[in-house]
C-alpha cells in the first residue's frame, strides 16, 4: 500500500481518535483515578499528538534512509 499525506494523516488522526477515545469510553483503565475531560483533552491529547509526530518524522527520516541504501 503506498502511503501519501492524506492517508498517513488519517491513520494519524485514527490513531489519535482511538488512544483519546478510550480514556473517555474506560475510565476506570487509569492508574489512580479517572481522569477530567480537561486533563484529556489539554495534557493527554497534545503529548500524544507531539509524541506521535516526532515519531512519524523519525519513521519517514529511517525509511527514506532504508530506501536509499
Amino acid at each position: 500500500m503506498a502511503l501519501d499525506l492524506p492517508k498517513m494523516l488519517a491513520a494519524f488522526v485514527a490513531v489519535l481518535v482511538v488512544g483519546v477515545g478510550a480514556l473517555f469510553a474506560l475510565p476506570e483503565l487509569t492508574p489512580m483515578a479517572p481522569m477530567t475531560t480537561q486533563t484529556i483533552m489539554m495534557m493527554v491529547l497534545p503529548s500524544m499528538a507531539i509524541f506521535g509526530a516526532i515519531m512519524l518524522a523519525i519513521g519517514v527520516k529511517h525509511g527514506e534512509y532504508r530506501a536509499t541504501n
